[in-house]
């Protein structure tokens, strides 16, 4: 790929979001691999951030989900859920802020596997806009849903 020349690359992303970003990131991230990190992927994310296209999310997706790492990868469902339920204080106003919370929070060995429990409930359970309080199994320890119930009684 690092090689590649961006009309070989792109139709190969074009049915996905913004392939003309995504096609020159991932040339110029083959090309930093094999002349920064030998032509292997790092572990860390300070190296993985280097690289075209990698921001901070990324890299904890990559060390978290491939190496079992203690990183907590902090999407929109995540972001969303965390505050709401109250895993995280609401002064958590950034991605970073939340991640640095949660990290606190969670047992060492689980932080890798947390990341998945919260997308998985923010995606089917705690909706962004109509959350299925009703059918929530954690409701009674659920900040908002809590004052929800509360305020309904």
């Amino acid at each position: 790929m690092a090689l590649a020349e961006f009309d070989d690359l792109f139709p190969l992303v074009k049915s996905i979001s913004y392939p003309n970003n995504k096609t020159k990131h991932l040339i110029g991230m083959s090309q930093l691999l094999l002349k920064n990190f030998k032509g292997e992927v790092p572990m860390t994310i300070d190296a993985l951030v280097t690289l075209p296209g990698v921001g901070r999310k990324t890299a904890n997706v990559i060390t978290s989900v491939i190496d079992q790492q203690p990183n907590m990868a902090v999407d929109t469902h995540v972001f969303r859920v965390s505050r709401r339920i109250g895993l995280v204080s609401m002064t958590a106003t950034t991605p970073l802020a939340v991640e640095k919370e949660l990290i606190k929070h969670i047992p060492t060995h689980q932080v890798h596997t947390a990341h998945h429990w919260l997308i998985l409930h923010g995606r089917y359970t705690c909706l962004a806009r109509s959350p299925k309080c009703a059918l929530c199994g954690i409701l009674p320890f659920c900040k908002e849903g809590t004052n929800k119930k509360a305020s309904s009684e």
